[in-house]
């Protein structure tokens, strides 16, 4: 239900702007009257992932919509029934044949005809890097199109010494947990600082232990099953290069029972930098706490990756919070609080976790083209 709010909260949100994208005048010398027109950058290929079907395409289809933009959406092969109830409603509410288009299909063949299309204007994509730079090459290699990309994160959540220890834990298990795990800004770095490691360390793993495997359909339940075997597989096969590498596994680690694609929640230990869970975008329910001292080794430490989606610091002092959040290289830095997204906030990723942004006014940037307009005058008044 949380994902509906949030889809009728962008909704709304959007619609508010459907009026007020406009450009200006500028003053410029000599006898002209110059201005600025904001016109709809024309048709938008929307390729959606997975892990959140309806909420993506919302998210693209949105402003695209309030811009003046026509849309062609591929959903992921593997959710395609969401967007196309959703068409249903909208083809109930009225739309205009062809504004909105649903073509569902697998990535090589539907998504790459999209990416490959002389007549598509944009490509808004959510998904793997991967995909992203396969898509960012269909575009230099046929219309120069322009894309809009929000793609992997490894995003580093860091703990200092002074937090409310239970709050932090809580907030932590939330920021890798939700959803399986299956969320690309999911805070998978976990960076503690070493007077309270131990103890961090210890809640963590008692809160997974207790962390509530399912039937998502039960209300009981806090976690599903892994989207399918692909992803199953590679989350496991994370888990083992984990314990071959020499992290410490605290709990979980294995398949949760015989039937279906259920991973038991699962923290590591003693993490080093170079460990692959600890540079791998997993996806899939598993904690990595690794230890840090100062506040200049861990920023350093927290960049030192090749994405830069998001980021979060827990920490009573303001100031070291505002310093942290100025020197991390994410999209997105959340302060004592995790996983926190609003229809106006902007969104959107560092280095390569990405290109343009999602949300808020910035979004309104992708799916428009900016024309300028020069008239002669006789005379200026």
């Amino acid at each position: 239900m949380g994902d509906i709010q949030f889809v009728m909260d962008t909704l709304r949100y959007y619609a508010g702007y459907a009026d007020k994208i406009h450009g200006k005048t500028i003053p410029v010398d000599g006898n002209f009257f110059t201005y600025t027109r904001h016109e709809p950058i024309g048709v938008c290929g929307m390729i959606t992932p997975w892990n959140f079907p309806l909420l993506t395409a919302v998210v693209k289809l949105a402003p695209a919509l309030c811009c003046g933009c026509t849309m062609v959406n591929k959903p992921a092969e593997q959710t395609p029934l969401t967007i196309l109830y959703t068409a249903s409603l909208i083809k109930e509410a009225g739309f205009p044949p062809g504004v909105v288009n649903i073509v569902p299909g697998y990535g090589p063949t539907a998504g790459g005809a999209l990416s490959e299309h002389m007549d598509v204007d944009l490509i808004t994509f959510t998904g793997s890097t991967e995909v992203g730079r396969i898509i960012q090459q269909a575009s230099g290699t046929s219309n120069l199109k322009r894309v809009c990309l929000e793609l992997g994160g490894k995003s580093p959540n860091i703990i200092f010494s002074d937090v409310d220890m239970d709050y932090a834990v809580d907030n932590a298990h939330k920021g890798v947990f939700f959803n399986m795990g299956q969320v690309c800004v999911a805070g998978t770095r976990l960076f503690v600082q070493e007077d309270i490691y131990d103890e961090f360390v210890k809640k963590s793993v008692e809160k997974a232990k207790k962390r509530t495997i399912g039937d998502p359909y039960d209300p009981a339940m806090e976690s599903g099953p892994q989207i399918d075997q692909d992803q199953f597989d590679k989350i496991l096969e994370l888990i083992e290069s984990g314990k071959k590498e020499g992290a410490k596994l605290e709990c979980g680690g294995s398949r949760k029972g015989d039937k279906g694609y259920f991973i038991e929640s699962t923290v590591f230990s003693d993490v080093q930098d170079n460990m692959r869970i600890a540079k791998e975008e997993i996806f899939g329910p598993v904690q990595q706490i690794m230890k840090f001292k100062t506040l200049e080794e861990v920023i350093e430490r927290a960049n030192n990756t090749s994405y830069g989606l998001a980021a979060a610091v827990f920490t009573k002092d303001i100031d070291k919070a505002i310093a942290v959040s100025n020197a991390l290289q994410a999209g997105t830095v959340w302060v004592n609080c995790y996983g926190e997204a609003k229809p106006q906030c902007p969104h959107g990723g560092f280095k390569m976790s990405g290109i343009g942004r999602e949300f808020g006014e910035y979004a309104l940037q992708e799916y428009t083209e900016i024309k300028t307009v020069t008239i002669k005058i006789p005379h200026k008044c």
